[in-house]
């Protein structure tokens, strides 16, 4: 061992965990859960990539964000200049890709949630060394090992940037979406709340188009969109009530004349609320990703820390969301199943409540998906009219209607004949075939 922590001469065992013999040179491969990172040689990524099936679903990944690691030691700044001087590959993880990746041995590093492995040619394994408490590097040299932990920690930063701007380019696809099923009067109405987040978007935009510009957020940037979070949610919180309203409107309507006009205007007024929530969740990601860029600048200690609390916020963000969006589907699903029991009376009616709810259903399910949400709905079926005849709960409910308005009359005899009469020449041709 070198005195003054410098690097030991001798050699470090290895084993067939440590280090996967590939054909096609070196590669760096790092995940943080959501997202997998892929670096090195550009043969070797990409064949890494194409065998877990990610290739096509891959985006070219910038790597200056390495440079800072160069002063991290002879050794560091060997592994990082020459990953640097390669390719690098990103891709979002589906709940099965990460399943998939997971399998394939990734190991644990200190950085929490990131996990990672080098492949390189046998023999060649003097740069990194896996440990069971994570990553270490050769030897016991502080000064590299610190460098390789700082790998990971700047590599789990820019992951997470990656991951909310894959989740920003989604939900713009989304809003455009839903501005073509909004009509003028609900456009104007969705644009007037956004009106007040004008100011908000705008200082955003300029920041975001300075770390364009300059490849980093500086103390002047950063002063601009620093403390416009408090806005952002003050829209969501009036949005999220919004959508209670609605729910709370559907589920306090028992006739199904009532339902179906209540279910009809839900559905555009759902469009509106569901347009304004996604906006806001696209600029809480735009300022977390500035948020990123400033603390790895500025305070690159607290780079883990902060990661981690911008994902809780955000997974709590997302659970506000999913109990309003998924209690309200459920709310009119249930009507729309109360009506659908009232098929022989009101048919229209109950289809339009049925439908609504289904359209109500639908959009809830494309805006969960590009917000990270995962939720799954079974359509409500609408039951034929004839099918109805031959339902004795519809027979039963239809009477009662019936009979409530007019408990001896002309119109309850004339139902229940008709009925019978339906079911019985039903149950003949049964019978017949």
């Amino acid at each position: 061992m070198r005195e003054n922590g410098a690097m030991s001469e001798e050699p470090l065992p290895t084993s067939a965990a440590e280090l996967l013999p590939v054909e096609d040179g070196e590669h760096l491969v790092i995940s943080d859960g959501e997202g997998l990172a892929v670096m090195g040689e550009s043969k070797a990524v990409e064949r890494y990539l194409r065998k877990a099936g990610l290739w096509e679903a891959s985006t070219s990944l910038d790597l200056r964000w390495l440079q800072p690691l160069l002063s991290f030691g002879a050794d560091a700044a060997q592994v990082a200049s020459e990953i640097a001087a390669n390719s690098g590959r990103w891709v979002k993880l589906t709940k099965e890709s990460a399943q998939d990746v997971s399998d394939h041995g990734l190991m644990d590093t200190k950085t929490p949630g990131v996990r990672w492995l080098m492949a390189g040619k046998p023999g060649d394994i003097s740069k990194w060394l896996a440990t069971e408490t994570g990553a270490g590097a050769t030897a016991t040299n502080p000064v590299v090992l610190s460098g390789v932990e700082s790998l990971f920690t700047s590599a789990a930063g820019v992951m997470a940037q990656l991951e909310r701007k894959h989740e920003i380019a989604e939900i713009a696809e989304l809003l455009t979406a839903i501005d073509e099923k909004l009509d003028d009067v609900r456009r104007a109405q969705r644009d007037g709340v956004l009106a007040k987040l004008d100011g908000v978007t705008f200082a955003i935009k300029e920041a975001m188009s300075i770390r364009e510009r300059t490849g980093h957020v500086s103390e002047t940037a950063w002063s601009k969109v620093q403390n416009l979070s408090s806005a952002i949610a003050e829209i969501e919180s009036n949005a999220l009530r919004a959508l209670d309203a609605l729910a709370s409107k559907a589920k306090t309507k028992n006739k199904v004349g009532d339902l179906a006009q209540v279910s009809a205007e839900v559905v555009g007024e759902v469009e509106v609320w569901l347009s304004v929530l996604a906006r806001c969740f696209q600029l809480h990601e735009e300022i977390a990703v500035l948020e990123l860029d400033r603390v790895l600048e500025a305070s690159p200690a607290d780079l883990d820390g902060h990661r981690l609390a911008l994902s809780e916020s955000r997974d709590g963000l997302r659970g506000r969301i999913t109990s309003t969006t998924v209690g309200l589907v459920a709310r009119l699903d249930a009507a729309a199943g109360e009506a659908d029991l009232q098929v022989l009376l009101h048919s229209r009616k109950s289809r339009v409540v049925v439908e609504s709810s289904n359209h109500v259903g639908d959009s809830v399910l494309a805006f969960h998906r590009p917000l990270g949400i995962e939720s799954e709905r079974v359509s409500v079926s609408s039951t034929r009219w004839r099918d109805a005849l031959a339902s004795p709960e519809q027979l039963r409910i239809a009477a009662k209607e019936v009979g409530k308005k007019a408990a001896y009359g002309a119109a309850a005899v004339a139902f229940t004949a008709v009925s019978w009469v339906a079911v019985l020449r039903k149950d003949a041709t049964n019978k017949g075939a």
